[in-house]
């Protein structure tokens, strides 16, 4: 070989290991569908199924490393802002101001609707306060109601932390930050779970993933110690509990959805994931966590007496 060839045979090999992936389709590539290793980045309110759902992906493909970073709901988007993540699990799509803002630094990103979750509400078992409406619980998450109708001790409101995806719901349902003395966060929703078990005027605020799957032993010690109050849109409307039929339905009105933000490239790991998110394998996992698979249609049974 020539000096000549030398030459350029380097640079053509310099420049296709420094070229980004996403504007380079021959670019090296060490992560496909179903091998390599990354990071994802998840809202904390959706950590039980995505332990689960992580666990069963590298069961299928025991050659790929997923590592789950639960975080704060803005945490997370911001995080994807710096490049610390091509993916992002989050309760809402991005908008398109954040869109246009993201294409003008030539980052294209792909948003998946993967399910429905809910917002629970979650009182102390002695509680007998246990049905609002709309109105009623805004009254008592603004701090206009301060004390219970049936035992009249003082309302403590706790969810898990300033800029997580419930704290980001509850802004926009009240309307506005809460700035009331009885409204406090902690550190994550099993935190909000062990003190309203503990204290008996407590009112939690949780994403219902922690409760939602009957079949995890976990989920089980968790609901020991706890009511899951229902909720119904006005006083002329019945009450419904956050279970997926009624989420289908929308009679349960506290409902938001769970996205997957991705700008991993097309044949890379991130995207392999988000695809088995969105596959039958995927929506199975998120239906049989009690949630509602995006995917795939719920099967509603009605009984009639006869």
């Amino acid at each position: 070989m020539t000096k000549f060839s030398v030459t350029i045979f380097v640079l053509i090999v310099g420049l296709l290991l420094s070229c980004n992936s996403h504007d380079n389709p021959l670019a090296y590539q060490t992560d496909t569908h179903g091998r390599g290793k990354t990071k994802i980045l998840i809202e904390e309110s959706f950590k039980r199924l995505f332990d689960t759902s992580i666990y069963t992906f590298q069961s299928q493909y025991p050659k790929a490393t997923i590592e789950p970073i639960y975080k704060t709901e803005s945490d997370a988007i911001l995080s994807f802002y710096k490049n610390e993540s091509k993916t992002i699990v989050i309760s809402r799509d991005f908008t398109e101001e954040e869109k246009k803002s993201l294409k003008s630094k030539k980052v294209e990103v792909r948003s998946d609707k993967i399910a429905t979750d809910a917002i629970a509400i979650i009182v102390h078992p002695s509680n007998k306060d246990t049905l609002f409406t709309l109105d009623e619980l805004k009254s008592i998450l603004t701090g206009k109601q301060v004390s219970w109708n049936s035992s009249r001790q003082p309302i403590k409101v706790v969810y898990d932390n300033i800029n997580s995806a419930n704290y980001n719901y509850l802004v926009n349902f009240c309307g506005s930050e809460n700035k009331s003395n009885n409204v406090f966060a902690v550190k994550s929703n099993e935190e909000v779970i062990k003190y309203v078990q503990k204290t008996p005027g407590a009112l939690g605020v949780i994403g219902l993933n922690w409760i939602s799957d009957l079949n995890d032993f976990d989920v089980k010690d968790f609901l020991e110690g706890i009511k899951v109050a229902a909720i119904a849109k006005d006083k002329s409307s019945d009450y419904f509990q956050p279970y997926a039929g009624f989420m289908y339905t929308k009679e349960y009105p506290l409902i938001r959805d769970i996205w997957m933000i991705n700008k991993g490239r097309k044949s890379g790991l991130n995207t392999g994931f988000v695809l088995f998110m969105t596959s039958e394998i995927g929506q199975t996992i998120i239906q049989k966590s009690g949630l509602v698979p995006a995917n795939s249609p719920v099967r509603l049974i009605q009984f009639k007496a006869e």
